[in-house]
Order: structure tokens, then C-alpha cells, then sequence
């Protein structure tokens, strides 16, 4: 009879002592939980986010001390959320717990973290498993001093992979970083642009000037779009050629690049018609408005739609300074994103290979 009463007295006493060890992490997390509650009148931000990161800690460290079982390890958020939540609230549900171990272990050094970023931006940031990716929307966050809700927006917009599109990963993570400032127009000028802001549908009937009237309400949101840099400097700029007049529809100066930015938005498709006139106005800033020491202009021809190969054909070999993007009034979905990703590297790819053609033809 004592033989087969132990095995149930050996697995008494490891119960209790799962036990007890939940009563200590339990006990820890409050302390945490009410020490960080404390100093949240100060800075209720910034604490939060050290508390999240703490009671991550906390977790990873009990699960890689004390799992004598595998599924202790798998149910010890929810256990500890059981207890935690009725007291403190849902912000320490178990999703909650989980966000704060993946925290943690994400960032591990606690000097690393950044005193600009609250926790909605960390709970965003580390739902990201690429670690390129993820630290270009924390440096500019930092940077373009984001809220929660515009880095948000800019992860939902695709704002990395906008820049990859015409970049690399490292030339933009570079950039980001300080470690090189932008050298060319392609590396700031987005393809497409996301101008879901402005609440335009993509169905309405609308005119140019309805769509510069939008992003001139909403020009901060449309500075953050185009990203850093960028300063406004005039809306239906009046060019004066003898007795023809013409308007640039929007300019603006870029501080890194040292060059103007003209901006002329067409409702509809581009033409060809629609570059001339655009590199009429490039032309026009490089020779009357652009001091010796600044950079050629920039020219954007912001388009509903594009054929590249009119683009590529209406302007000379070479060209660096007219650029065309198009503009969406609604975010991606992951598909279409997918489907832009794999046009533009088989435009790359095709690009390449033409121009590895021309050479043998030239050698």
C-alpha cells in the first residue's frame, strides 16, 4: 500500500512547490507593478515602459530557473495573469504578459531602451521579426519624434519597404542610423506615396486642385509622408516667362539633399506632356532660384498612375532630377504589397540585364 501511495506524495509536494514558487513571482510582479505605480505621476511614459520590461524580465527569468516541466513554462503567463489582472487590470492580461516577455527579450539591455518611445510604440516594434526593419522604426520614431499612432500608421503604410523599393536595406537603415546622409532624389522620394490622410475616395470625381487643397490642410500629416527633411515652401509658386504665366503646385526645399523640391499633381494618368512641363519648372529653379552652392532640383510628378516606360523614354539617359511616384488614398493590404515588391524587383532585374546588354553591344 506505501508503494503506491508515494508516487501521489512525490507529486503533491511538486505541485506545492510550483506553488509556492507562482506565490513568489506573484509577489515580485506586484512589487514591480506597485514601485512603478508609484513613480508614474512623474513620468507615466517612461515608466511604463521600464515596468513592462521588468516584469519581462521577471517572467524569462522564472521560466529558465524553475521549468522542471514543460508546460509549467507554457502556462505560467496565464497562471500569473490570473492573479495579476483582477488586481491591477487589463493591462496585464495575459496577451499583455506575453508583449512584456517578447519585450524583454527583444531587448534585453535595459540601458538600450529609448526614453522617446512609449509602450504602444515597443508593443509595435516588437511584433516585428525582422531586426532591420524593426530598427529603422525605432530610430525614426526617435527621430521624427512619431506617436504611437504615426508609427502606426508608417509600419501599416509599408514606409520601409516604400524605401527599399527604390533603395536597398542598408543604404535606408543607413541613413536612418546617421551613418550617411541621403545622395540621391530616389532615396527620399517614396513609390508609392500613401496619402489615405486626406479622406479622398478613390472612386470621387476630384480635381488637381481639390487634391492639392487636401494635402495643403493637410500638410503635417503630408510632411510626415514624405518623410525627414523636408520643409514647405510655397503653393502655386507664379513662373513668369515673358508674357506666359505657369504655377508650381507645390514647392519645397529638402534641408539634407540642399536642393528644391517641385511637386505637380495630376488626377489621372502621366503623359509625356506632363514631364516636360514638370522639367520646364526644374529648369526654370536650377537657373533663377538655386544658389551656386546648392544641389540641382528635384522634380516630382505625383501621378494617380504611371507607365515607366513613358517615364524612362520622355526623359534623357541618365536623368536624376524628375522623378515620378504615384499616390494611393488607401494603405496596402499585404498582397498588394507583395505584388508591388515582386514588380519592382523584376523591373530591377530586367533594368540590369538591358543595361548589361548595351555594354557588350557597346564593347
Amino acid at each position: 500500500m506505501s508503494d503506491l501511495i508515494r508516487p501521489n506524495a512525490s507529486l503533491a509536494a511538486r505541485d506545492a512547490s510550483e506553488e509556492a514558487r507562482l506565490d513568489a513571482l506573484v509577489d515580485d510582479v506586484r512589487e514591480i507593478i506597485a514601485d512603478s505605480q508609484a513613480q508614474a505621476i512623474r513620468s507615466i511614459d517612461s515608466h511604463r515602459v521600464v515596468m513592462y520590461w521588468r516584469i519581462g524580465q521577471r517572467i524569462v527569468e522564472d521560466e529558465q530557473g524553475g521549468a522542471a516541466r514543460a508546460e509549467y513554462g507554457a502556462f505560467v503567463v496565464r497562471d500569473l495573469a490570473g492573479r495579476i489582472e483582477p488586481e491591477f487590470g487589463s493591462g496585464f492580461s495575459v496577451r499583455q504578459l506575453e508583449l512584456a516577455r517578447q519585450f524583454y527579450r527583444t531587448y534585453p539591455i535595459a540601458n538600450a531602451l529609448r526614453s522617446q518611445l512609449n509602450w504602444a510604440q515597443y508593443r509595435l516594434l516588437v511584433r516585428i521579426p525582422d531586426p532591420e526593419k524593426r530598427e529603422f522604426y525605432e530610430l525614426e520614431s526617435v527621430r521624427g519624434g512619431w506617436s504611437g499612432r504615426e508609427t502606426q500608421r508608417q509600419i501599416n503604410a509599408s514606409l520601409y519597404e516604400r524605401l527599399v523599393m527604390s533603395s536597398d536595406s542598408a543604404s535606408v537603415l543607413a541613413v536612418a542610423r546617421r551613418d550617411r546622409l541621403p545622395q540621391a532624389p530616389e532615396e527620399i522620394i517614396k513609390d508609392p506615396m500613401m496619402l489615405e490622410f486626406l479622406g479622398l475616395k478613390p472612386q470621387a470625381a476630384y480635381y488637381e486642385r481639390d487634391l492639392e487643397a487636401a494635402l495643403i490642410t493637410h500638410l503635417q500629416e503630408f510632411l510626415l509622408e514624405l518623410g525627414n527633411g523636408f520643409t514647405f515652401v510655397a503653393r502655386q509658386r507664379r513662373i513668369l516667362l515673358e508674357d506666359d504665366e505657369f504655377f508650381v503646385d507645390l514647392v519645397f526645399y529638402h534641408r539634407l539633399l540642399r536642393c528644391f523640391v517641385l511637386f505637380e499633381l495630376k488626377r489621372g494618368r502621366l503623359t509625356h506632356q506632363d514631364l516636360g512641363q514638370l522639367q520646364m519648372y526644374v529648369n526654370y529653379y536650377d537657373r533663377q532660384e538655386k544658389e551656386p552652392d546648392e544641389n540641382p532640383t528635384v522634380g516630382v510628378l505625383l501621378c494617380a498612375d504611371k507607365n515607366d516606360a513613358v517615364v524612362r523614354f520622355s526623359l534623357p539617359e541618365g536623368n536624376t532630377t524628375i522623378l515620378a511616384s504615384r499616390y494611393q488614398l488607401y494603405l496596402p493590404t499585404e498582397d498588394q504589397l507583395a505584388a508591388e515588391l515582386r514588380t519592382a524587383a523584376a523591373e530591377t532585374v530586367a533594368a540590369d540585364a538591358g543595361a548589361q546588354d548595351q555594354q557588350g553591344e557597346d564593347s
